[in-house]
């Protein structure tokens, strides 16, 4: 039976991120696209439970990562998860936090 992220000790959520990455690098090689995005995504998922939420702010801006020259506004937080929209779109969205990049100038 599979355990919760949020259950997880930072070793065992590294361990599993490890796993994660290395099933997705043969999914890939093996030309499996559709198995690849979903261990990368669940790859992503791990990782924002290593990161503390508390240190993204609303109103902030944070570039996308794995998306460059795109950019988040944070509306509010829920959890792991940033909400808010896209800069230049109004479209609400939620991504996990780990997918936000902080600015230098943010530090």
């Amino acid at each position: 039976m599979e355990r919760r992220y949020s259950d997880m000790t930072v070793s065992e959520l590294q361990q599993e991120i490890a796993n994660l990455n290395d099933k997705a690098k043969k999914a890939e090689q093996m030309g499996m696209v559709s198995e690849f995005a979903v261990l990368e995504r669940k790859a992503i998922m791990a990782k924002a439970y290593l990161l503390n939420p508390a240190e993204y702010k609303a109103g902030e801006v944070y570039e996308i990562e794995g998306d460059p020259g795109s950019f988040f506004k944070i509306d509010y937080m829920n959890g792991i998860f940033a909400w808010g929209s896209r800069v230049n779109s109004d479209k609400e969205e939620a991504l996990p936090i780990s997918m936000l990049k902080r600015n230098e100038s943010q530090n």
